[in-house]
């Protein structure tokens, strides 16, 4: 399903063609050049003092189907009915303490999201979809995978080959089908004060 961002001018069509569909192909499996894909453009993002303070455990279904079932349960009961057919799922942790110095980073949630986006953007660029998850136990993650108390799991991402909308039912299809939207830029971004539209 094609739902490209309506803009007030045009924008890169990679950026405009993003979005969190939840109609997976379960019959289409994402490669492991695919998957480095992913972890390169997300290596690549900006962060403070270049500390890179993300860290990303991936479960592929058809590689470890036990592994990637023990990160599926961990998602909430309404995310499960449509992930189910995704072949990957990550989890992006930001680390609370800067590498160099080992003082709290304040700006590591923030870079990780940054990474993030720039994994969903190269999906997008390969024919692939990416889903960001809030909708999952946190502690449960930290419990069955090991993850150190200094990283703060913040997302899943469910990652697979898009699929005919057909497969959706109920309010998982009327979200999918749902007209996009965002608010409008003059109540998001001002212009030299708070408060203050820009022109």
């Amino acid at each position: 399903m094609h739902k490209p961002a309506i803009t007030q001018v045009p924008i890169h069509e990679t950026i405009a063609n993003r979005w969190s569909g939840r109609a997976y192909d379960a019959a289409q499996s994402v490669s492991q050049a695919q998957i480095t894909a992913l972890l390169e453009a997300a290596r690549w993002a900006p962060s403070c003092y270049g500390d890179q303070p993300w860290r990303f455990i991936v479960w592929h279904k058809q590689v470890d189907a036990a592994a990637w079932q023990q990160a599926f349960d961990c998602l909430a009961p309404s995310n499960q009915t449509w992930v189910k057919d995704a072949p990957l799922l990550i989890l992006g942790c930001a680390d609370t303490l800067f590498n160099h110095n080992q003082q709290p980073n304040r700006w590591a949630q923030y870079d990780t999201g940054a990474a993030v986006e720039n994994l969903c953007l190269q999906a997008t660029s390969m024919g692939l979809m990416a889903h960001q998850l809030g909708g999952f136990n946190a502690d449960l993650t930290r419990e069955k995978f090991n993850i150190p108390s200094q990283f703060t799991p913040m997302a899943m991402i469910s990652v697979g080959v898009p699929a005919d909308i057909a497969i959706l039912t109920g309010d998982v299809l009327t979200r999918e089908t749902a007209a996009r939207s965002r608010r409008l830029l003059s109540e998001l971004v001002f212009s030299g004060a708070w408060g203050q539209a820009l022109d």
